[in-house]
């Protein structure tokens, strides 16, 4: 299976928030669509950074509530792995458990696309083990051919 196919099926909408947008802002943006993770954009196809709940988490442990009011570049992640359609599920697996990350954008042309989080694999790979579950024991009843 391809990103592609991962894409076609849970959609290629992505939440970003800009460059200027304080840490308190991004928490809200979080919270509002139930996700961990955003795409630092300054127009919602470039990529500026990355930013998850556990760089708030770091960045308050670190220097306090005052993070609260610092822009979200202060603590994102700037140097951001991105991943095409083409690529298969399989090689993004491997890039998330080396990377030690959970969320990786889909550049599509060169443009913000999509991004695949780590539950997208994990359903993915709980789907594949069911079909191969359910036709192995079609297979031993005699159900399928």
């Amino acid at each position: 299976m391809r990103i592609s196919d991962v894409l076609r099926i849970k959609g290629d909408r992505v939440v970003t928030v800009t460059p200027d947008t304080d840490v308190a802002g991004l928490l809200r943006v979080l919270a509002e669509h139930g996700i961990g993770a955003v795409v630092v954009s300054p127009d919602g196809t470039a990529i500026a950074g990355i930013v998850s709940e556990r760089d708030v988490v770091r960045a308050i442990a670190a220097r306090g509530a005052d993070v609260l009011t610092e822009p979200v570049t202060r603590i994102a992640t700037s140097s951001v792995r991105t991943v095409t359609p083409e690529v298969s599920l399989e090689d993004v697996e491997r890039l998330m458990t080396d990377g030690r990350f959970r969320h990786v954008p889909v550049l599509v042309n060169g443009a913000l696309g999509g991004v695949v989080s780590i539950g997208d694999v994990v359903k993915n790979r709980i789907d594949e083990l069911e079909s191969e579950r359910s036709e192995l024991a079609g297979y031993i009843t005699g159900e399928r051919p």
